[in-house]
């Protein structure tokens, strides 16, 4: 794992999904600071189902973490999507790789 975040879903009347997400969902990743996106496996804590409009702590495996090296940090905001559509925002709690650490 790379990092735990808060993951914040949008509704789907706020242009977020229409179904709910599964424990090991892969969406892309959208970071302010490149206009790179990874996919990032989120495991969800202590639920395996996500309906649009919740929150939820969710552990990330980022899939290409190299392109990340020394450039996250706590309390870092980012965007995961399908595609170029934005279903949720997530903001960083702690940083497992230390690789990855600003």
């Amino acid at each position: 794992m790379d990092f735990i975040a808060e993951l914040k879903y949008k509704t789907s009347e706020d242009g977020g999904r229409k179904t709910p997400a599964f424990s090991g969902y892969r969406p892309q990743l959208k970071f302010v600071f490149t206009d790179l996106q990874s996919s990032g496996s989120q495991f969800f804590i202590d639920k395996n189902i996500v309906k649009p409009g919740e929150t939820v702590i969710a552990q990330i495996k980022i899939t290409s973490p190299q392109f990340y090296t020394n450039q996250l940090e706590t309390e870092m905001e980012f965007e995961f999507r399908e595609g170029e559509i934005i279903i949720g925002t997530g903001k960083i709690i702690e940083i497992i790789n230390k690789t990855l650490e600003k």
